[in-house]
């Protein structure tokens, strides 16, 4: 069986158009795995079917159908599949296109994202910005939950400063989540510290780095070195800065 993300914005909402849509699916044998309105404008499917001719012919009957536009017609991607279950699309920075956009009142759907990309194997590096007491720890660790992954704080100040110099042996384990605050692990770390640092960014499992623009500031990674980056904000209106962030300065809240 394989599955399709289809979406659909309608011109005229004349009634029964989604029972034609739901009807024509139901005679070519394709079945609706999951419904729902995306951002009020749109409707978005999850088809599964192991006929690839009859997603074909469904396709060709829609250009013929009035007052629908379809949108989007492909294999489901993480967004895709987040979409339909929250109802919306995750923002995309406009220029960059591995950042990705989140308010506070948004923490449901910034956890399973994540929770998704933690699903992945190997490397994966998840950069994620945001001011003091926002969510972010809190965050990667309900995804890590969600992903069904271990995590260990690299480096933290959650609960108190966290500063690791080295770690268990099951804890260097790809299917572990490594958490690390990059204003501490570079600004107010030891060289043993920042050894284990570089150690485990050659590991192939997923990191988290928040802070990700001091860490890059204060080490030799890049922004190209990150596959995701996210941003979270307590509202739309909300600029993220570390204009007081130096080095040598230590009592800027970071928690």
């Amino acid at each position: 069986m394989k599955e399709w993300y289809f979406e659909y914005q309608l011109h005229e909402n004349r009634p029964g158009i989604l029972g034609d849509i739901s009807s024509l699916l139901g005679m070519l044998s394709i079945n609706i795995v999951t419904i729902n309105g995306i951002d009020d404008t749109r409707r978005g499917m999850l088809l599964r079917t192991s006929d690839d001719d009859s997603v074909k012919r469904f396709k060709a009957i829609l250009h013929t159908i009035g007052n629908v536009t379809v949108t989007k017609f492909r294999e489901p991607r993480v967004r895709d599949r987040l979409a339909i279950r929250h109802g919306r699309y995750i923002e995309r920075n406009a220029t960059e296109k591995k950042t990705f956009k989140f308010i506070r009142r948004e923490l449901g759907l910034l956890v399973d994202f994540m929770a998704e990309l933690m699903k992945k194997e190997g490397h994966y590096l998840i950069g994620i910005r945001g001011m003091p007491r926002v969510g972010k720890t809190e965050s990667v660790v309900a995804a890590s939950v969600c992903a069904n992954k271990r995590w260990s704080f690299i480096s933290s100040t959650l609960l108190r400063q966290t500063v690791r110099s080295q770690l268990a042996e099951d804890e260097m384990d790809g299917d572990n989540i490594f958490i690390i605050d990059g204003i501490v692990s570079t600004m107010r770390a030891t060289e043993k510290h920042r050894m284990l640092v570089d150690d485990i960014m050659r590991l192939p499992a997923v990191k988290v780095v928040e802070h990700p623009d001091i860490f890059i500031r204060e080490s030799e990674y890049e922004l190209e070195d990150f596959d995701c980056i996210i941003e979270l904000r307590n509202d739309d209106s909300e600029q993220i800065t570390y204009d007081v962030v130096e080095p040598g300065f230590s009592s800027f809240d970071i928690s």
